[in-house]
């Protein structure tokens, strides 16, 4: 489990997944996972019927849990992770608006990049957001992140085909903003 200062990251990976998904009751994956409806819960269950993995990709991410609370408020981590590329996507997500604006993903963020680099050996993580997802943008570029450029078409959202701006992070750059960004859990 990684740690920063207001929150637990509870790994999850699918070999977890797995685990949690013969062993558990619906309740208790629920309150797991941070679902308020039984629909998140079966949506969640197929897409591990359907295959998280396959031979090239796999993914790792990560429950923020509130420190004060010990309740799942959102979670962060690669969800493309290409180990033979030495490459992964990072997503994440707060599930209610009251933590949002106070940091809580810089906090997660950073320990989840240090966790990548460090750990899972990678030298590029990227980003794909909708150019309005300005509090995303600003994440990203705070966290060292460069723009490459708009990927068209790329994702669906309710049923349209949208844009998305594509930034990333390298290795060199990571090594060079861990001593000042990274480590003083520096907020935006």
């Amino acid at each position: 489990m990684l740690e920063t200062e207001r929150l637990y990251l509870r790994e999850l990976n699918p070999e977890i997944y797995a685990q949690l998904l013969t062993s558990r009751s619906d309740s208790e994956l629920m309150a797991y996972f941070g679902f308020q409806a039984k629909e998140a819960l079966e949506e969640e269950k197929e897409r591990f019927r359907q295959g998280f993995v396959t031979y090239f990709i796999s993914f790792h991410n990560f429950h923020l849990l509130d420190k004060k609370t010990e309740q799942v408020i959102g979670k962060c981590g690669f969800h493309t992770w290409i180990p033979t590329h030495r490459r992964a996507e990072v997503g994440y997500q707060l599930f209610h608006d009251q933590h949002k604006g106070k940091g809580l993903m810089t906090e997660a963020l950073g320990a989840v990049l240090s966790y990548g680099f460090e750990q899972m050996n990678l030298y590029r993580v990227e980003a794909f957001i909708a150019d309005y997802n300005v509090p995303s943008h600003r994440l990203l570029q705070h966290s060292g992140f460069s723009e490459e450029g708009v990927v068209r078409g790329h994702y669906i959202v309710d049923g349209v085909n949208e844009d998305s701006l594509l930034l990333s992070l390298l290795r060199p750059e990571y090594e060079k903003l861990k001593a000042s960004l990274f480590a003083q859990g520096e907020q935006v």
